[in-house]
């Protein structure tokens, strides 16, 4: 036996071993246990993380969940409806790397179950009706292209079509480079569907979700009326290490965090996932001007304000 025999013979070996002490990817799947990144807490029972809406119980960090499943949370099953838009031909530039862009698309959208990285719905909050999109972070990082961008328009014009406020969970990478100046255009078209429906005077509200950088926050993440973010989200364009090599400085610790961001002005409020539902409610009543009549809490308090209101006068 010489040498590369017995090299191929060890690493055949070492190969079994590590099978038999790992689980695949298919036991892990169907395992009650996952391994948190966030901290050194340990393994967590998967539902008892579902339960707490997939926030880490012990460092408070959200972790990914789906767009589908974003809806559930916040609006409640069955209560939204899905705004279907167009889809583009995939794949305008034939673009091939490590492998081509259309099977790449063909496994996002396997592994997504979404036709694009975004999914728009119409829903409503204790009878406030909002239009909303979530970006897929799953989806090739979130990336906006054509497909995408094509989503947003639809849902914001739906939007102005229903007069109702816009919200979008965004948590995306930037624009898709697989479609070069295509994707780019997307932040051109997405900034004027965001100022048409400015000009019908209706709100837009921004939730930065973990993480949320390059193109989409340098367009219509940065146009919201209102600026919000999940607790512990990442906000930035470039990344962390780039900008440190370039201006060749140390920085904050904290450096693109929403913590960070709401310091710096760039984020108006930061918020717990839980809190969501509640908070969207209070701000679009506020923006649409429903329901905003001040009550006390004791009526007889407001029957006797309202009979010196009118002795007053």
């Amino acid at each position: 036996m010489n040498w590369l025999t017995s090299i191929k013979t060890l690493g055949e070996k070492i190969k079994r071993n590590l099978e038999k002490k790992f689980p695949t990817k298919e036991e892990q799947a169907n395992s009650d246990w996952t391994a948190l990144n966030c901290c050194t807490a340990g393994p967590k029972l998967k539902s008892e993380l579902i339960e707490n809406l997939m926030v880490c119980p012990n460092c408070s960090f959200h972790h990914y969940i789906s767009p589908k499943e974003r809806f559930n949370i916040h609006f409640g099953e069955n209560n939204w409806q899905e705004i279907k838009a167009p889809i583009p031909v995939d794949d305008p530039l034939l673009w091939s790397d490590s492998k081509s862009y259309k099977d790449r698309l063909k496994s996002a959208r396997k592994l997504t179950g979404q036709s694009s990285a975004v999914l728009s719905c119409k829903t409503q909050i204790k009878g406030v009706n909002l239009v909303a999109s979530a970006i897929d972070f799953k989806f090739i990082g979130g990336s906006i292209a054509s497909a995408e961008g094509e989503n947003i328009l639809q849902a914001v014009q739906t939007a102005i079509d229903n007069k109702c406020g816009y919200v979008l969970f965004s948590a995306s990478g930037g624009m898709r480079m697989m479609e070069s100046l295509i994707s780019l255009s997307q932040m051109t078209r997405m900034t004027i569907a965001i100022n048409e429906l400015k000009k019908n005077k209706l709100p837009f509200i921004n939730i930065f979700c973990n993480p949320t950088a390059g193109g989409t926050t340098a367009s219509i993440s940065s146009l919201s009326d209102i600026a919000i973010s999940e607790r512990g989200a990442t906000i930035a364009f470039s990344g962390k290490r780039v900008i440190q090599a370039t201006i060749k400085e140390p920085l904050p610790e904290d450096f693109q965090t929403a913590e960070w961001a709401q310091r710096h002005g760039f984020c108006d409020l930061i918020i717990d996932r839980e809190d969501i539902p509640k908070t969207l409610y209070s701000l679009l009543s506020i923006l649409l001007k429903i329901d905003t009549e001040v009550k006390s809490e004791n009526s007889n308090e407001t029957s006797e304000l309202n009979i010196q209101t009118r002795e007053a006068s």
